[in-house]
């Protein structure tokens, strides 16, 4: 990744961080997503399983939707997906199915990453659709979120 990718991948991730946000004003865990092509913002999500009393309401699941809506199919060719905590089973497989060509995450996901921590599902050559993933960017601030959730959730 040359100096002009990382500030990218950081100006988009940002996003996503801002989007984790509105989750966590929510009440959400705090994650959220951007999906880009051609440096234009595409589709935004964020958590809203509780809100919405939804388990497919993930960041990565929203952020699709509303890209593909935008885009007029399902087929998200020339994307990227910006997303503050590795991918889940369920967002990977969609990440997948959506023909998304790049995901950059910001922390691992120890229980649930299957973008490289427990099973790289995005990378997976018995699937017809294989993609890169950066991980670790912006982790710290990432992880800083989500570690302050849960403290402030576990002191109530």
């Amino acid at each position: 990744m040359n100096g002009d990718d990382s500030q990218l991948h950081e100006r988009f991730m940002r996003l996503a961080i801002e989007e984790a946000n509105k989750a966590g004003d929510l009440g959400e865990v705090p994650i959220g997503a951007v999906i880009v092509r051609d440096g234009e913002v595409v589709g935004r999500g964020y958590n809203l399983r509780e809100t919405g009393k939804d388990p497919t309401l993930h960041a990565e699941m929203i952020a699709i939707r509303e890209a593909s809506e935008r885009l007029g199919g399902w087929r998200l060719i020339g994307c990227s997906l910006y997303v503050t905590l590795e991918p889940c089973p369920m967002c990977a497989g969609a990440i997948v199915q959506a023909r998304i060509e790049q995901v950059v995450f910001g922390a691992a996901d120890p229980k649930a990453g299957c973008a490289g921590t427990l099973m790289n599902l995005l990378h997976e050559p018995r699937f017809n659709h294989q993609l890169p993933v950066i991980g670790g960017v912006l982790e710290e601030e990432c992880g800083q979120l989500l570690k302050q959730f849960f403290r402030r959730l576990r002191k109530k």
